[in-house]
Formats: C-alpha cells, structure tokens, sequence
C-alpha cells in the first residue's frame, strides 16, 4: 500500500494556522528516530511543501511543532568549497515534484551540486546512498544546535560524538550518541568546523555551541557515497552497537526490509472505491497512525530492552516509549492497536508502566519526558481500553495502582498527574480558580470510570463502585438553564457573564460548545440532565447548525484553532479539533442516526484528502488520523473502555481487516455513492442488525457487517438496549 501514500499529505502550515501540521517523517514504524527534508529555518515548521529549497536531512525527534524538537541535526551533502559556515551558504535548489517522500524511502536531487541523495531509515538510524555527479570535491555538513561534541576518525572513516539539544527535559545533560561510517577515505585536510568567522578549522575533535561540521572525501567526485548512520541515548557505545547490527546491509536490502515493515501495518486494512483520492487518503492516514509514540528503548548487547531514564540520569532496563500525547492519542490511536496491533499495544503499557516506576506518575505528554500538557489524566483510557480487550493482564494490577495514584494523590510539581486532585475529591468538580477546570472535571470524571473498569475486572469490588459514583461528577458542573457545563468556584456559583462562544479560561482550546458534551461514559446520564432526549437533540443539532462564532476572550487574541473551525464552516463542529471527534455520534444515543450519518459523510468526503492541506486542523500524532481510518470503515470508538464502537456510515465499498487471531472482518456497503448520505439497513453476519453500536468481541470474532446506503433517512424507534453504552441506563 506504499505506493499510495505522499508523507507531505498535512505539511502545508504556518503558525497561524494548521493543515495538519504535520511533517513528512521517513521512518520505520515506531522507529527511534525520524527523518525529514527541511527546506528553511522557520523554527519548528522547518518544512514546506511548496519550498524549492533543500537545506538538508533532519533527524528530528518533533511529535508537533508546538512541542518542538529534541537530539536533532541536519545532514547537508555538498560539492563545492562556496560555504561559508552557515546554513544559508550550503542550501541548494531541489524540485519537489520531482522528489519522493514515502514512509520507507526519501530521494533528493540538489540541483546546485547535481547531488541525488537517498535515505533509508532503520529503528536506530539510517542508510545513505549520495551520488555525487559534479567531479568536485564530496562532502556532508553537519549542522547542529545548541551542545555538541564531534571526533573524526579518518583511519576508520567514521565520525561518533554526541548532541545536546532540547526544547525540554528534565535532564539538563540529556545527549544523544551519534555514530557514523562512511565507505570512502575522510580528507582531513580539508575537514573540520568553521569559526564565527567562517574560517575552516582542521581538527579531529570538535566541540562547542552550533557547529557547522563539514567532512570532506578522497575520491567520491563521480562516486556513491554510503553513510550510515546509528544513534542511542545511552551511550557512544551503544551507538556504536546499534550500527554495527545495520552493518553489512546495503541500502536496497534495508529499503525491502522497511518496506515490509510498513507493509505489514497497512496491509492489515484493505479497503477498495472507485476514487483512488479516497485510498491514498486513507493509507496515508493509517501510516501516521504507527509514527508515534516512538521507541525510547535500545538493545543491549544480550538483545534485552534497556532505556536511559532522564529522572535518575541512569540507565534502566526495559521498555520505554516517547512522544505522545495521551489527551490526543487516547480516542483513536489505542483503540486501533487493539484490534490490529494488540502485542504492540501491550509493550508500550510495559514503557507506560516503567514511566511511572521512574517518576511516581502515568506520562501524560512525554516529549523526551514528562512534559505536563493538557488536562486530565487520560492514559487512564488507555490502560482500560486494553483492560476491557484482555490485552496486558499481567500487567493490569500495576497500572491500577498508578491510576489510583494520580487520582488520590497531588504532586509538588505541577507536570505530573492531575492538577487541583485534593479540590476535585473535596467538592466533585475542579474550581474556576483552577485554567481549563471544566475540562479538568470532564476528564476527571471518564479516568475514574476508566479506573472503575480496571478495579472491576480486578476483583476490586470497593473501588470499582467509588469510581463508578465519582465518574458521575460531571453532573456537578452542568447548567441546566443554558445546556452547558459551566466552571464554578469553591462555593458552588457558576463564573458569571456566561457567554458559550467564549474560548479558552475554562475550556480547553475550545468554547461551551466543543467541551460540554465530553461525557463518553454515560451519554445517557448527560440526556437525562438536560430533561429529555428532545432537548439533547435539538441541543447538538443547534451545534452543527451555528455560525462558527467565537469569542476569544480566555486568550485575547485567535488561536489557530479558532481560525480553522471558521474556515471549515461546520457549524460549531470544530472537528479540526480533539473535543468534536464524537459528537457526530452522538446522534445515535437519542435514536437519531441519521443525523449522525449525514454529518460524518460531509465530514470524511470533504474535510480531508491525501494533499497538503489534507487535515482540517492539527493531525497530532496520529489521533485525526485515527478519527478518519474509523470512521470511513462505518465505527468509532466513542467511549474507549466499554468494548463498544457507535456505528456510523462507511466510505468504502469493502474494508478487509486482518485481526491478530488469524481471523479477518469484512464489512460491505452496497449502494454506495455521492448522494446516499443514509444507511438503509444493515446486517451483521447476515443477520439483520437494529443496534446503533458493535463490540470488540464482534470484531474479534470476524463477524461480518453489512451496510446498504440510502437517498432519504429512515426512521425507527430503538429500544434501550440497541443504544450505545452509558452508565445510566437508558429508558422506553
């Protein structure tokens, strides 16, 4: 599925407004490193599709430019002696439409040098295969910011040192090893650094502040030169360790070798349409969604996992993984690893696990390490996700243990765990005097359900039945008078001059409207607060139908977010965003899923695409992504931890799913075109199929799932328990 995926599908974007913000990564699948072609030096979005400059490869460590990079360098092949000790004086024409970018392979031809460049990645580095053609001189230069320390080794025509460069970590001598060998003899006559003053100093051991590194090579003017490349964050030996595996492979064997490995993800979905557009939108979507979270773990000489841990400053075994955030990645990501990728899924708990062992609290944006962004505590859903799948038993009384931490206990630094805990237990709800309380509260109250799951299929009857009762709480902070929930202080009064367009202050990137409905757990509960089913539809009906108006009054001025649920023009379903992504299904929980199949067909037809503005809003880490793989298979995964996906309307005509016990689902759509925007009917293994969810076990079992598509809506009553999962349980 390789050839229908472009990795610059999202990388049109600027600060002031996203595509995506993505960045067209070449890398295995959940590889330690990635890589990119930069094009300029606008900080964290280093690339533009539409440049036709190529300043370099990047290995970046960026999950999202608003997290920004760390242990990253440039690597600028050269042939010429016009450089003078800047990035600017290395950079060369490229033509991007003549490039590739897939996920296992990057080609680039600078037109200043007539150098054709490829790059094959492996988990711990790379392969490079540099055609040199102008009969000058070859080279590469090395760019680096911030701390490094280099050693040319000519007699073994290598170069090892480290860098040190971060945009947080808590190691403030956090490195990471490099290691590199090259085919060819190294001239250290003309290698070395250039000065301040663009002066070439010859030297074998370089070190200091943004060095501009330059190796040069006898012999190499018509030639190929072969680098690779290796990387640790443990050692220079570990480096070397890991390059010596890669040794010995050339870069066309290691291009097959990471091809399958991409092929072995994406081949686990099949889908099939006559508009080839909607298949390389969808593999591209599926690629991004194996990127992240990337492995922070090495192995030893004895091939067992080991991990540097930044909080002891030492080197620990086992499992580790990095750059992911759980209030993303939660809704999509996981859900999809355990119906495809479930072994995987089980070792990042393990890395998960380790985090916790390391600082006394669950990762909630770990980037190298714990950076403290965004509310709740939402790796909780996670965990119970895999705990309602039977995936990490083992593993399950650990975790609930770090579940019941952060819910009991407020840490002394502010990056960890759950802000206002003490506040939350003492009044149900998170006071206004706390940012974002609101959805503080909401995320507060689905991580206790999803602590009750756990405790539940733990035999933990007390806990489960407490974190049953506080996964209510949400209730503690709903106006029935204005439909919303709404931040109250210490002595229970709403904030006053309520205006629900207002973003930000106590909601999180987003107003009353995108973060009031974020009651996954009990949907039901959430109706029977506003009095009746009639009032919640004609309540998220109102949602889709508004002006995208927005007040900025929590930031003072427009968030890109702002701006990108304007331009979309979907009402007040700002699906460019995290806090929509259900709320087209929510439609279902009141017995109306027409409503919810003719807004997430508009949505999938005409908010994404395989280009460069292929997102409606940030893609991060692979969770818009996630929203779009489910959904164009016809389910989605509204509350992760009750086994359930809502259904919705597929945009395939068939979708083939390899499941890890061998077995595979089918699901069919008949009567597929542009203007059946409803379903008709469908059947489940042959059956017909009233219910408006299906569950894990469904899927497991290979069950087939039947749609037929059709021109006007169908009505019917459902009875409670064809409606979708909520704690509250539904009335006649």
């Amino acid at each position: 599925m390789l050839h229908y995926i472009d990795t610059r599908q999202g990388s049109h974007n600027k600060h002031a407004f996203s595509h995506g913000n993505t960045l067209p990564y070449t890398s295995v699948p959940f590889g330690m490193n990635h890589f990119v072609v930069q094009t300029n030096q606008e900080g964290s979005w280093f690339f533009d599709p539409h440049d036709r400059v190529f300043l370099g490869l990047r290995l970046t460590h960026q999950p999202s430019p608003w997290m920004g990079d760390f242990s990253y360098f440039l690597m600028t092949p050269i042939a010429d002696e016009k450089i003078k000790g800047s990035l600017f004086s290395c950079q060369s024409s490229y033509r991007p439409e003549e490039a590739i970018f897939k996920p296992h392979y990057v080609k680039v031809k600078q037109q200043r040098y007539n150098i054709i460049t490829e790059l094959v990645p492996t988990c711990y580095g790379a392969t490079m295969n540099i055609k040199y053609n102008s009969g000058k001189q070859a080279g590469i230069v090395l760019n680096v910011k911030n701390i490094s320390e280099f050693h040319i080794d000519a007699a073994n025509r290598k170069i090892t040192g480290y860098i040190s460069n971060f945009a947080g970590c808590h190691d403030d001598g956090f490195r990471m090893y490099v290691s590199m060998s090259f085919n060819k003899d190294i001239d250290l006559s003309t290698s070395g650094y250039y000065n301040a003053e663009g002066v070439l100093c010859n030297k074998t051991r370089l070190n200091g502040v943004d060095q501009h590194v330059v190796i040069r090579f006898h012999d190499c003017e018509t030639d190929v030169l072969e680098a690779k490349l290796a990387t640790s964050f443990i050692s220079l030996e570990q480096a070397e360790l890991n390059l010596q595996r890669d040794s010995g492979q050339s870069l066309h064997k290691q291009k097959d070798q990471a091809a399958q490995a991409w092929n072995h993800y994406l081949n686990k979905i099949q889908v099939s349409h006559s508009n080839e557009e909607y298949l390389r939108t969808f593999y591209g979507c599926l690629y991004r969604m194996f990127l992240f979270p990337q492995k922070f773990y090495e192995l030893d000489e004895n091939m067992e996992p080991i991990h540097y841990d930044t909080t002891a400053k030492a080197v620990k075994k086992g499992f580790l993984y990095t750059n992911n955030g759980f209030w993303d990645t939660y809704k999509t990501v996981y859900p999809l690893y355990s119906i495809i990728a479930p072994k995987e899924y089980e070792e990042m708990l393990e890395g998960f696990l380790n985090s916790y062992h390391e600082t006394g609290f669950l990762p909630k944006w770990l980037s190298p390490d714990e950076r403290g962004l965004m509310p709740g505590t939402l790796i909780d859903a996670v965990i119970a996700d895999a705990a309602a799948k039977g995936i990490g038993r083992q593993l399950m009384p650990e975790l609930l243990e770090a579940m019941l931490t952060a819910a009991k206990t407020q840490s002394e630094k502010d990056c960890y765990g759950r802000q206002g805990t003490l506040d939350y237990i003492k009044y149900g709800y998170v006071p206004s005097h706390y940012h974002e309380s609101v959805n503080h509260t909401l995320d507060y109250a689905y991580s206790d359900y999803c602590i009750s799951r756990v405790a539940e299929m733990l035999g933990n009857g007390e806990a489960a039945e407490y974190y049953r009762q506080s996964a209510l709480n949400y209730r503690n902070i709903f106006d029935p008078e204005t439909g919303f929930m709404r931040a109250k202080d210490a002595t229970g009064q709403f904030r006053p001059d309520f205006n629900s367009t207002s973003w930000g202050l106590d909601y999180a990137e987003g107003s009353a409207w995108q973060n009031s409905f974020a009651v996954f757990h009990d949907i039901q509960g959430l109706i029977e607060a506003y009095g009746s089913k009639e009032r919640f539809f004609e309540k998220i009906t109102e949602l889709c139908n508004k002006e995208p108006e927005f007040d900025v009054l929590g930031y003072g001025f427009e968030i890109h977010e702002m701006s990108e649920m304007a331009a979309i023009d979907y009402g007040q379903l700002a699906i460019s965003n995290q806090p929509s992504f259900h709320i087209p299904y929510l439609f279902n929980y009141v017995g109306q899923p027409a409503s919810s199949q003719v807004v997430i067909k508009q949505l999938l037809a005409n908010l994404f695409n395989s280009g460069f503005d292929g997102y409606p809003g940030d893609e991060d880490n692979g969770s818009m992504s996630g929203w779009y793989v489910f959904s164009s298979m016809g389910f989605y995964p509204v509350c992760p931890g009750s086994n359930e996906y809502v259904l919705g309307i597929p945009l395939f005509d068939r979708v083939k799913i390899e499941l890890p016990n061998g077995k595979h689902m089918k699901i069919e759509t008949h009567n597929n075109n542009p203007q059946s925007n409803f379903v008709a009917d469908v059947n489940l293994d042959n059956e017909p199929y009233q219910k408006l969810f299906i569950t894990h076990e469904d899927i497991m079992a290979g069950k087939s799932l039947d749609f037929r598509l059709g021109l006007a809506p169908s009505y019917r009553s459902y009875k409670p328990e064809e409606l979708p999962f909520s704690i509250t349980e539904p009335k006649n």
